[in-house]
């Protein structure tokens, strides 16, 4: 099955007035997006290297500050999601928010939910204000890849704490005496999963392969992607990115993974997991990425006493499960028909999707389980096929693949995506969807705010 051909040229000419039903419910409080911005996402090891995770928090939030003139006092709560967290900061959400300078009668925590933590920690902010307990909160996420705890190994760890609590010289000569070559062998994390031991990567390999995803279609898909974010970035669509001047180093505006490429150059590359035959390559993965995000959601009724012009409603939304085993990267499939019955939608009312692009071959097995009846009828108990998303409404200013994927941070990014390209489209409805570690995944319906 061949998605692709030419690239959306003339999609923006196609701008249309909907008027569809409005999602919203007698007696149900409107929540809003009023505002979200992101660092710029950098490739690990590059201008960010030198920082922490709460750097990254704190400059997102600042640049919300800025772009909102928030009081500092206005919010009742912040959450922040992250995937590999620095020990010294452990709720990255709290240091990040005295570091920009927010009130410290402010409670603050962070969630951690892989792929899909900053998608948690909005989530966590609607249901906040549904639940009537705040009316504003900050949500947003980030992701440090540059420097990752790298740890001793088991044995070494024990022997140093012992070594610690020694109260006699004979004590400690001993433990220093039982220290072997083995002990000294780091534990390095891997993006891995614990319950099976397989890579993310290897797991994308299998699920090409299983629904039958080509080489040549991941890497048509990849191009799409970093095609797509360059003339996004070039026509100044990024709008949630802001300027970060980095302690010591350059002042930073955008994002530096977007390589568009070419069929050849791509085809040239060996596979990355599974060798000789993978299809997975450096090519058509999204790569390691530094970067934080961050949103402003309030009850509408708290954003309009407040002066501001919402630019979203964030309606229904779900969390799926799965075998992390053979279904790992499958979260989109699985969540998307369950968040448009909840709505009350169908596929074909949806304006704009943005879908994480963890893999190119995540993607492509994604639609294509979404594009199988047998799928739908043998997996998830449907009489036919979930459908799939139009590919003219689909991640048209770049994903992951292209725009960089800090684990905590991408939630956000996606959110402020649709809102964004609701507005420049016409279109009413967005729908969110993402996989992540452990087999899981997410979706999210949000409606345009009228002009």
């Amino acid at each position: 099955m061949r998605i692709f051909g030419c690239l959306p040229h003339v999609l923006l000419l196609l701008v249309q007035t909907k008027s569809k039903k409005t999602l919203a419910r007698p007696g149900v409080k409107n929540i809003v997006l009023v505002e979200g911005v992101r660092t710029p996402f950098l490739l690990s090891g590059t201008t960010y290297a030198n920082l922490m995770p709460h750097d990254l928090a704190r400059a997102a939030l600042q640049g919300l500050l800025n772009k909102t003139s928030l009081p500092k006092d206005a919010v009742d709560y912040i959450i922040y999601g992250i995937v590999i967290q620095e020990v010294k900061t452990s709720n990255v959400a709290r240091e990040a928010a005295l570091g920009a300078g927010f009130s410290d009668k402010i409670p603050a925590h962070t969630v951690t939910m892989a792929c899909i933590s900053s998608n948690q920690a909005m989530t966590s902010a609607v249901g906040l204000i549904a639940a009537g307990q705040c009316d504003a909160v900050v949500a947003g996420g980030a992701e440090f890849m540059s420097d990752v705890p790298i740890r001793h190994s088991r044995k070494m760890r024990k022997t140093m704490l012992a070594l610690n609590r020694a109260k006699t010289l004979g004590q400690k000569l001993s433990l220093i005496g039982s220290i072997r070559m083995s002990h000294l062998s780091p534990e390095l994390p891997a993006v891995a999963e614990f319950s099976t031991a397989e890579t993310m990567g290897h797991s994308a390999d299998r699920l090409a392969a299983a629904f039958g995803v080509s080489r040549l279609e991941q890497d048509e898909f990849a191009l799409r992607s970093h095609t797509l974010a360059k003339k996004a970035q070039d026509d100044g669509l990024l709008e949630d990115v802001i300027t970060f001047k980095v302690p010591g180093r350059d002042i930073v505006s955008k994002d530096n993974g977007i390589r568009p490429s070419s069929m050849e150059q791509m085809a040239k590359l060996k596979p990355a997991f599974v060798k000789p035959h993978g299809t997975v390559t450096a090519a058509n993965s999204s790569f390691l990425t530094d970067g934080a995000s961050a949103v402003l959601i309030m009850s509408e009724e708290k954003a309009l006493a407040m002066g501001y012009k919402p630019k979203a409603y964030l309606r229904d939304f779900v969390y799926v499960s799965q075998d992390p085993k053979d279904q790992l990267l499958l979260g989109p499939t699985y969540s998307t028909p369950k968040v448009l019955e909840r709505a009350g939608l169908s596929m074909s009312d949806i304006d704009v999707f943005e879908f994480h692009e963890a893999f190119a071959g995540q993607i492509m097995a994604n639609l294509k389980a979404m594009d199988s009846d047998w799928f739908g009828q043998t997996y998830m108990g449907r009489k036919a096929k979930v459908g799939t998303p139009p590919m003219d409404k689909f991640n048209l200013w770049g994903g992951s693949l292209s725009l960089g994927h800090p684990f905590g941070a991408t939630g956000c990014r996606l959110v402020t995506t649709v809102a964004h390209r609701l507005k420049k489209e016409g279109g009413q409805y967005g729908l969110v969807a993402a996989c992540a570690a452990g087999g899981q995944g997410h979706a999210m319906v949000i409606e345009a705010y009228p002009q």
